[in-house]
C-alpha cells in the first residue's frame, strides 16, 4: 500500500514523503485516514523531537509518524480479523495502546506506520489485540477524528471522585446534579468539555459557569451554546443546565465572583461545612499557579479539583490550602488521556448524535499544512486545527472563508455552509471539501515501512 506521510525526524525536522507500507497479510490491518485533528501534545512531540519521553532516541534513521485524533476506512483486513472488521468500515484509532511493558509507546509519538498526519497506516496484529480499532457509525469523518479529544475530557469527568465524610468508598465522576466551574476554558478542549457537561448520557451538573479573560472567545463560545454574551457575561439553560461565562479579567476578587455566581450553595453559619458558593467539580484548563490557587479556594466542602491542563513546566507550583485538605474533604486528579472504554463511548456518543464536537474546530486544511499548522499553535489563536489527508488546502479560519470568497468561489461556498450552521463546520461542509478541494497526489515511494512486531505474553 502506497502512502504520503509526515515523517518526524527530530526536533521540528518533519518530511512530506511517499512510503509505501505492508499490505494486510495474515494478521494486520491497513486503513485509509481521511481525517486528522492537531492536538497541542503533537506540538511537543515535534518541537521536542527525542527530548520527549515518548518519542523514540533513533528517529533520526528511523523516523516516526506524528498525529493521532484520526478518523478513516479499513482497505485491506487480514484472515485473523476477518470476522471483526471489513474493508470499507469506517473506524477510528485509540492512540494509547496500553502494551504491557510498551505503555508509553503511542500512536503518534512512536510508531513508524501508525500516525495521523498521513493517508494510510498500516496497523500490526498486538494493535488489534489491544482493542484499539473502533467502528464508527456516525455521518461525518471530522466528528470521529474528535473523539479521541472528547475521550479525554471523558476520562476526566469519571476520574473526578466524591465520598461522604467518613466514608472510604469512592463513588467515581462528577457529582451528578452538582454544581461545577471550568477556569479558562474557552479553548477547544474546555468548548468539549461544556459539550459533555450538557449532552452527556452519563453524569451532569445542574450548574456550570466558564471562566475565561477573552471577550472574543467568551462570545464564541456563548454563541456556540445558544447564548447571548454582553457585558462580560452570557448566562441561560442547555439542555437542562443553568449555564454562566464570565469575564474574570481584571475582576478585584474573581473568587468571590466566582462564588456569587452559585448562588444557591450560599455559606449556612451553623454548618462549619458549608464553603459559600463553593463548586464541587472544578476543570483547571489552564497551567497557571495564580489560578491554581483560586481553585483551592472555590471548592466546596468535598469538592474535586481536576489539573486538566498539562504543564511543561515541569517544576511548576503554587499555594494551595491544605488545611481545607484536611478538613474540608478537598482533593486533587489529573489525568492523560482516555482508555479504550472513554473512547469507545465517545464514538458511540458522536455517532448517535449526542455530543457536538463541531464547537471544538475553528480552522480546516490539507495534510500539506499539517506540519506548520502544529508548529504555529502556541502562536495561532483558535480551537482545534481540522486536516483531511487527501487534500492540498492551508490552514485556513473558518472566519476567514467569507473573507477568502470575494476571489474564490471554492471558499466562498464553503462560507456559504457554514454560515448556515452557526459559523460551525459540519457534514455539508466536509462533503463539498472532499468533491472540490485539490487532490493530494501519491507518488512512487522513497522507502518501505516494515513496522516492528511486539509480542506480550500474559
Amino acid at each position: 500500500m502506497n502512502a504520503k506521510a509526515w515523517r518526524l525526524y527530530g526536533a521540528r525536522d518533519a518530511r512530506l514523503e511517499n512510503v509505501a507500507l505492508e499490505d494486510a497479510g495474515e494478521d494486520g490491518v491497513v486503513v485509509e485516514i481521511i481525517t486528522n485533528t492537531i492536538c497541542l501534545s503533537d506540538y511537543k512531540a515535534l518541537s521536542l523531537g527525542t527530548g520527549h519521553k515518548r518519542v523514540p532516541k533513533d528517529i533520526a534513521t528511523n523516523p516516526i509518524m506524528f498525529g493521532h485524533e484520526v478518523s478513516g476506512i479499513v482497505r485491506g483486513v487480514g484472515a485473523k480479523w476477518a470476522g471483526r472488521f471489513s474493508v470499507g468500515q469506517r473506524v477510528c484509532i485509540q492512540p494509547a495502546f496500553n502494551i504491557p511493558g510498551h505503555e508509553l509507546e503511542t500512536m503518534g509519538y512512536s510508531w513508524h506506520s501508525i500516525g495521523g498526519e498521513t493517508t494510510h497506516v498500516y496497523l500490526p496484529s498486538i494493535v488489534m489485540e489491544m482493542g484499539c480499532l473502533l467502528p464508527y457509525e456516525g455521518d461525518a469523518y471530522f466528528k470521529c477524528s474528535l473523539a479521541e479529544p472528547i475521550s479525554c475530557i471523558v476520562s476526566a469527568f469519571r476520574s473526578n471522585y466524591h465520598h461522604p465524610f467518613g466514608c472510604h468508598v469512592h463513588e467515581m465522576g462528577i457529582k451528578d446534579g452538582g454544581t461545577m466551574l471550568l477556569m479558562a476554558g474557552c479553548g477547544a478542549m474546555g468548548l468539549g468539555c461544556i459539550d459533555i457537561a450538557c449532552h452527556s448520557p452519563e453524569k451532569r451538573p445542574r450548574r456550570l459557569v466558564v471562566t475565561d479573560i477573552d471577550d472574543a472567545r467568551l462570545a464564541r463560545a456563548a454563541k456556540m451554546f445558544g447564548l447571548a454574551y454582553a457585558g462580560g457575561r452570557a448566562a441561560g439553560d442547555v439542555n437542562g443546565v443553568a449555564v454562566t461565562f464570565v469575564n474574570t479579567k481584571g475582576a478585584d476578587d474573581p473568587v468571590a465572583l466566582l462564588k456569587a455566581l452559585n448562588a444557591d450553595a450560599a455559606a449556612d453559619a451553623s454548618n462549619p461545612t458549608s464553603t459559600g458558593g463553593g463548586y464541587d467539580d472544578i476543570f483547571l484548563f489552564a497551567a497557571v499557579p495564580a489560578l491554581i490557587t483560586q481553585c483551592s479556594d472555590l471548592l466546596a466542602f468535598g469538592g474535586c479539583l481536576n489539573f486538566f491542563a498539562g504543564p511543561t513546566d515541569q517544576k511548576l507550583s503554587a499555594p494551595f490550602n491544605f488545611y481545607n485538605i484536611h478538613y474540608m474533604n478537598h482533593h486533587i486528579v489529573a489525568n492523560s488521556g482516555g482508555d479504550v472504554k472513554d473512547m469507545a463511548d465517545s464514538v458511540d456518543w458522536i455517532g448517535k448524535g449526542h455530543l457536538h464536537p463541531e464547537v471544538m474546530i475553528t480552522h480546516v486544511g490539507g495534510l500539506d499544512s499539517a506540519f506548520q499548522a502544529t508548529l504555529d499553535l502556541p502562536v495561532v489563536p483558535g480551537g482545534k486545527r481540522l486536516v483531511y489527508t487527501h487534500v492540498n488546502m492551508p490552514m485556513v479560519a473558518i472566519d476567514d472563508f467569507a473573507k477568502l470568497g470575494e476571489n474564490d468561489p471554492f471558499y466562498a461556498e464553503l462560507a456559504r455552509i457554514c454560515a448556515a450552521n452557526s459559523g460551525l463546520w459540519c457534514k455539508e461542509a466536509e462533503d463539498y471539501l472532499l468533491a472540490n478541494a485539490p487532490k493530494l497526489e501519491i507518488g512512487e515511494p522513497e522507502a518501505k515501512i516494515v513496522e516492528r512486531r511486539i509480542e506480550v505474553r500474559r
